[in-house]
């Protein structure tokens, strides 16, 4: 469960936040109210109660990358590969998914301190699982994600220990601690990411010179925007003593952010060849995230733009209404998009 005075937070970090905290607790209720119903006519009444209470930890180490990796590299996958049919769309979700609960458990194991100030409610700040029990987690993860990728073939299985060798790197070596080697270890997860995800999702499991092409481009729009995610949590980073680009160079970061994102949205535009429609939308997208960061600078308008930095248009404004916040517009899913136009020609307008 999560600790009731999370819901006092407010006075800290916002009524958002508040109301974020308040849904999570209210679904925590649900599930543990569906447990003890289930446990009523069920003679294995404790088994059935751990097994909802694990099942809700676990979805909590994800709950909040569905919109900032799940959701963006699904897309990209889908464009890139292109989608084969609505099973291969499942397999390749699923696959996402166990690998960034394998990413997700070795992170925040190590991330503590920055978890305690910028996502209290995760299961090891909130006391759910222990550190020892994350390690114990993340290694049952490594076989689980090498067994399920070689199940698709030993191709994915060395996407798979690639990803590894990455988050070891990253958390066990240390180099998150630095801003430029922590920025390659997230590159690389996230090509990691899109190839397993890609090479699932088509209708063959090797890459073509679109899909590396796709790859690649993302992999260096990500190493010169990447700072994006880092705005929000600079307060727990410095309390972890982790060192970022904002962190580094305040101002320097929010300059380099306003030019690199759109024009990006001009390079892959021309790269890709879509319409002069979609150039003007994608660039004027990319111009005014870049415009939010630079300008809107608090921890609450950092995190909106973050989101709109990797929601779709509709899926963003649907967001916000049933918030009751304005639009925001976007950039990164677009951007995963445009490699669709190699494959079928659809964004020539």
């Amino acid at each position: 469960m999560i600790p009731l005075e999370y819901l006092n937070a407010s006075d800290t970090l916002g009524n958002p936040f508040r109301k974020r905290i308040g849904r999570l607790l209210l679904r925590t209720v649900v599930l543990s109210g569906l447990a003890r119903m289930v446990a009523q006519i069920s003679p294995c009444a404790h088994v059935v109660e751990i097994l909802v209470y694990h099942l809700y930890t676990v979805l909590l180490l994800t709950w909040s990358d569905y919109k900032t990796i799940i959701l963006p590299v699904a897309l990209f996958a889908a464009a890139t590969a292109p989608v084969h049919s609505v099973s291969k769309l499942f397999q390749g979700c699923i696959w996402i998914w166990i690998h960034l609960v394998l990413v997700n458990v070795s992170n925040q194991a190590r991330g503590i301190a920055e978890d305690r100030i910028n996502k209290p409610w995760r299961p090891v700040p909130s006391g759910r699982i222990t550190v020892s029990q994350a390690l114990v987690l993340r290694q049952i993860m490594v076989w689980a994600c090498a067994t399920w990728s070689a199940s698709y073939g030993m191709d994915k299985t060395m996407v798979t220990l690639c990803l590894v060798a990455t988050m070891i790197l990253h958390d066990e070596v240390g180099l998150s601690r630095r801003p430029i080697p922590k920025n390659i270890c997230n590159v690389a997860a996230y090509m990691a990411f899109e190839a397993g995800a890609t090479k699932i999702m088509g209708i063959q499991s090797e890459l073509d010179g679109i899909s590396w092409a796709a790859i690649f481009l993302s992999a260096a729009l990500l190493l010169t925007t990447i700072q994006a995610q880092d705005f929000p949590d600079m307060e727990g980073d410095l309390a972890s003593g982790r060192l970022t680009f904002p962190i580094l160079a305040p101002e320097l970061s929010r300059i380099f952010t306003l030019f690199a994102i759109p024009s990006w949205s001009v390079l892959l535009c021309w790269f890709w060849g879509v319409g002069s429609f979609v150039l003007i939308t994608h660039s004027l997208v990319g111009m005014c995230v870049g415009i939010r960061y630079y300008f809107f600078r608090t921890t609450r308008a950092d995190e909106q733009t973050y989101l709109a930095f990797n929601v779709s248009e509709l899926g963003l404004i649907a967001w916000q209404i049933s918030q009751g916040l304005s639009s925001n517009q976007v950039w990164l899913m677009i951007s995963h998009l445009l490699p669709l136009h190699a494959r079928t020609g659809l964004l020539s307008f």
